[in-house]
């Protein structure tokens, strides 16, 4: 972008925020700090666009939510998951009953997440907030809780660091409030990324396969393929369409919340050896 050369840079976002007259910023920062600067933008009466996670704590999420709610702006976190066909597809088959009661969820993600931010602040948890779980593992997560509707209320988590300072594999065996269940792995030490869920219902089943979405009806003889796709779109254009009162908010800070409640429940498992309630 040629027209960044002329933008002011500023290594304190305080003075930026006081220097410059914004409407909205987006926080790109690392994790720890996104709880500060969500809620000084807000303060100040800006929207906000958050990378994710929207913050690494619970009692954190909340605030947000709240201070979101009172200030009347928008605070969008950007799940791009949200806005991307496939799972909005998975969405609307699950949201409009097509494939009956969600009753189990499998999910596995695999990046070479250790080797890959290895010696940045991504394994400083005093800034990065926590590993895997909380960085790539964020968005399997939401996307689980968003395409299904349901909220998990119970969860059992086993997690290897791998001798780093922060979490690199785990392993969570998830309740929902509906009485299904779900597996949940998210891989670190993984040679390649690969990410594959399967979300079974009363109806049928729908298998996203590493980008490849299939398709089993109850009784059926052989998977299908969809071809009608809902349309796509971004959380930038949501964001700037929000704020413009066209669009609603597609991945508001609840989801940051459900995400935030879920995560920190595994680490209290995980650690303790026992299974812990979610969102408590």
């Amino acid at each position: 972008f040629p027209q960044a050369r002329r933008c002011e840079v500023f290594f304190d976002y305080v003075q930026m925020l006081d220097s410059v007259d914004l409407d909205a910023v987006e926080i790109l920062t690392p994790h720890a700090l996104h709880f500060e600067q969500i809620m000084e933008s807000l303060s100040r009466g800006l929207h906000v666009l958050v990378e994710k996670p929207m913050v690494c704590k619970v009692e954190h999420a909340k605030k947000v939510v709240e201070k979101s709610e009172l200030s009347s702006k928008v605070v969008l976190v950007s799940y791009q998951r949200h806005y991307q066909p496939h799972f909005r597809y998975v969405k609307r088959a699950i949201s409009s009953g097509e494939l009956g009661n969600v009753q189990f969820v499998s999910a596995l993600q695999c990046q070479d997440w250790l080797e890959g931010t290895k010696g940045t602040w991504r394994q400083d948890p005093a800034v990065s907030g926590g590993g895997q779980l909380n960085d790539s593992g964020s968005h399997l997560l939401d996307i689980i809780l968003w395409t299904t509707g349901l909220r998990a209320v119970e969860v059992f988590a086993y997690v290897d660091n791998l001798g780093s300072r922060v979490d690199i594999n785990s392993a969570l065996a998830v309740k929902f409030d509906n009485g299904a269940e779900a597996n949940v792995s998210v891989v670190g030490n993984s040679p390649t990324w690969w990410e594959d869920i399967t979300f079974l219902g009363e109806k049928g089943a729908i298998f996203y396969r590493n980008g490849r979405l299939q398709r089993l009806e109850a009784g059926g003889e052989g998977f299908l393929e969809p071809t009608k796709l809902p349309q796509g779109s971004n959380p930038d254009r949501n964001f700037v369409r929000a704020i413009l009162g066209i669009e609603p908010v597609e991945s508001p800070p609840e989801c940051g919340l459900r995400v935030a409640e879920l995560t920190e429940a595994a680490w209290r498992s995980a650690e303790s050896g026992a299974k812990m309630a979610v969102g408590t």
